[in-house]
């Protein structure tokens, strides 16, 4: 079983410099007529003489998606080598698009990150998974049964409470990237996924599930807990589906 993600390019739209972890400037590019950002960009900023990393900041593209949305996501993304390495090739982007297959390719173990599924404030027995006190019990039964000692006098962190549930960053590791098509209809079902649509430019396979939600952003790295490669054999792999699953 796979994941379909789609995977349209990103637009690199600035290069951010850094100096022991504090941004020392920006350096923007000039965006597209047709893209929209949160953020103001910050066009008076320069290039600094004086700083020891740089990195990418990207936005995505949702009109060359499947989904109804304006709005570009903004993030960052790092690069590795030294300085002088990093700096000519965020040059060599800056203002161009990127592409998964630039950095990615079929058989290697990425690192997936996304925000899960928010569900509010809850109580302890959906957040933690308490038991349920029985029918005499104070009258109340969705409740801990003990919240710890009397001294000292505060209540322990380890004790279940109620809370926000969920809307978190999630990531999840070693996973293999089965496949990247530049061609989104081969991996699409008859009719588009449900609930979605269809994508338009290209898509990535992932082994497995993947945290995050239908129409939001997942962020994919290589993989840091491991360096292995898993070729894969793509002719085995039922693409289509009625079902869109």
């Amino acid at each position: 079983a796979v994941t379909v993600l789609d995977a349209p390019s990103l637009f690199v739209c600035a290069l951010r410099f850094y100096k022991k972890s504090v941004s020392v400037g920006e350096k923007w590019a000039k965006l597209p007529k047709d893209m929209k950002l949160k953020v103001v960009m910050n066009s008076t900023s320069k290039e600094p003489h004086d700083f020891d990393d740089v990195r990418l900041v990207v936005a995505t593209q949702p009109d060359k998606s499947g989904m109804h949305k304006k709005v570009s996501d903004l993030f960052e993304i790092g690069l590795g080598g030294k300085v002088k390495e990093k700096h000519e090739y965020g040059e060599s982007v800056l203002g161009k698009e990127i592409n998964a297959k630039d950095f990615f390719k079929p058989g290697d173990f990425v690192d997936v990150s996304a925000v899960t599924k928010g569900y509010g404030f809850t109580g302890p027995v959906k957040r933690w998974g308490i038991r349920i006190q029985t029918r005499k019990d104070k009258q109340m039964h969705r409740h801990v049964g003990s919240i710890g000692s009397t001294v000292t006098r505060h209540v322990d962190w380890r004790v279940p409470a109620a809370g926000q549930y969920g809307f978190l960053t999630r990531t999840e590791f070693n996973k293999r990237l089965i496949l990247i098509d530049e061609d989104a209809k081969n991996a699409t079902p008859e009719g588009g996924f449900v609930g979605y649509g269809l994508p338009k430019e290209s898509v990535i396979l992932i082994e497995g599930s993947v945290p995050g939600l239908t129409k939001r952003l997942v962020r994919i790295r290589k993989a840091i807990r491991t360096t292995t490669h898993a070729p894969v054999d793509v002719k085995h792999i039922s693409l289509q589906s009625k079902h869109g699953k």
